[in-house]
């Protein structure tokens, strides 16, 4: 069995997290969905609205391959934080992020969520590239 942190912030983000996971995954996997959004005046309606329609395509999409969890986190924390805090606390054996494609100067530095996730994880983490759609 293993467990998995899954962290989105978009839907094409989880179909194509999704799509790296779905050959991995077997039925006593666990996934562990997280979206983060700082709340506050920087939370708005609308990224409620799109953090959970992207933990419903991880459900969707994974739901009849293995048990999926879907958390939005709404507590302040920058979003590398809230992924990390919850793969400790369910032990998780992988993080799979995103990365978007960045021109050639930007490709030195990872995105921030990504870079500090990196960084500061004591689990492996995949990065997976994410193909513009």
């Amino acid at each position: 069995m293993a467990t998995y942190v899954l962290a989105t912030n978009h839907v094409d983000t989880s179909a194509q997290l999704c799509d790296y996971l779905i050959d991995r995954v077997s039925r006593s996997d666990e996934v562990h969905a997280v979206n983060s959004l700082p709340g506050g005046d920087e939370t708005n309606s609308q990224d409620v609205r799109d953090g959970e329609e992207s933990l419903n395509v991880v459900s969707s999409r994974l739901a009849g391959v293995t048990s999926v969890e879907t958390h939005q986190f709404v507590r302040g924390n920058d979003p590398y934080t809230d992924v990390l805090e919850h793969a400790e606390e369910v032990d998780a054996d992988e993080i799979v992020i995103g990365m978007r494609k960045r021109n050639p100067t930007a490709k030195v530095v990872f995105g921030s969520t990504t870079q500090r996730t990196l960084l500061h994880s004591n689990q492996p983490v995949a990065v997976v590239p994410l193909v513009e759609v």
